[in-house]
């Protein structure tokens, strides 16, 4: 493991609650795309951060610029989500509550994921394994790891719910988890369902506990993930731009809404899923066949 580090370690005021560390996220995925936006975008706000990605030299480069840049400590865990050792240190990192050295994780942005697709039965059963070990379990591992400990903090400190610093998590689904069905995305649209199900059901979990956790739905993002669909022209009106996609969610997640689907063109789209009966929707996807989703990972 190679970590780039600054020495940025100001202690917090007394009105934070005493808590003595400056307020710290850890983003996953943080190699490009959505969650290098989320990195850049964090450490502008005063955030240290801790820069999780497979492509160490990614996120190594990254932390350089953004020490340099905005004067934050950063520090790069090079971590394959979908490997159980890999998965086990960056859970180690979340668990850390703040006693020690190490400052604890105020906000987990969980970004990582892989799309692919296919006909169900066609597809590589590693691929499918890699999906829903990156899709779900890491996602939920990583939560489980914080989120005991981000309330145990709040609870030390004597903070009431709506007290700073905020704490809690972003998990990132997609608007592919909204369809009733999904041919050619089966097992990735499901792996979004969940998320979004099971983050809204943690949100109410710990609601009135200080902790939030919101689950974003984004549409298509030009991004490394989704070249393909880009390459076959896409309209401009269906991309929303990852800018928009991290703005939108950081003020949903400040305000304390379990869910946030970011452009005004997806919330419409949203609206009308909600109106088309499943079966009539279900219908036009079986005539519809299969389409290629995104197939790389972040």
């Amino acid at each position: 493991m190679s970590d780039t580090e600054s020495t940025n370690r100001s202690a917090r005021t007394p009105s934070d609650g005493g808590i003595r560390h400056r307020r710290t996220a850890l983003v996953t995925g943080a190699s490009s795309g959505i969650g290098e936006e989320y990195a850049r975008r964090l450490a502008r706000l005063g955030y240290d951060l801790v820069l999780v990605a497979r492509r160490a030299e990614r996120i190594e480069g990254l932390a350089r610029d953004l020490i340099e840049e905005c004067g934050v400590s950063v520090v790069a865990l090079p971590a394959d989500l979908a490997d159980p050792d890999d998965l086990a240190r960056v859970e180690e990192r979340l668990r850390a509550d703040g006693t020690g050295d190490t400052a604890p994780v105020d906000l987990l942005v969980n970004n990582a994921g892989v799309g692919g697709g296919g006909e169900f039965a066609r597809q590589d059963p590693s691929e499918i394994d890699t999906m829903i070990d990156l899709n779900i379990r890491a996602v939920v591992r990583l939560a489980r790891a914080v989120v005991p400990v981000q309330i145990a903090r709040r609870r030390k400190a004597g903070l009431s719910a709506d007290a700073k610093p905020r704490m809690g998590v972003l998990n990132i689904a997609s608007m592919a988890g909204e369809l009733a069905a999904n041919p050619g995305g089966a097992v990735y649209g499901a792996s979004k369902s969940f998320v979004r199900l099971w983050s809204e059901s943690v949100t109410a979990e710990v609601a009135g506990l200080g902790v939030r956790v919101t689950v974003v739905l984004p549409g298509f993002v030009r991004t490394d993930m989704t070249k393909g669909v880009q390459e076959k022209g896409l309209p401009d009106l269906a991309f929303v731009s990852k800018e928009r996609v991290v703005t939108e969610s950081l003020r949903a997640w400040a305000a304390g809404r379990s869910s946030v689907v970011p452009g005004a063109q997806y919330k419409t789209a949203g609206g009308l899923l909600r109106l088309i009966p499943n079966a009539l929707f279900k219908s036009f996807a079986r005539r519809s066949g299969s389409e290629e989703v995104p197939r790389e990972r972040e």
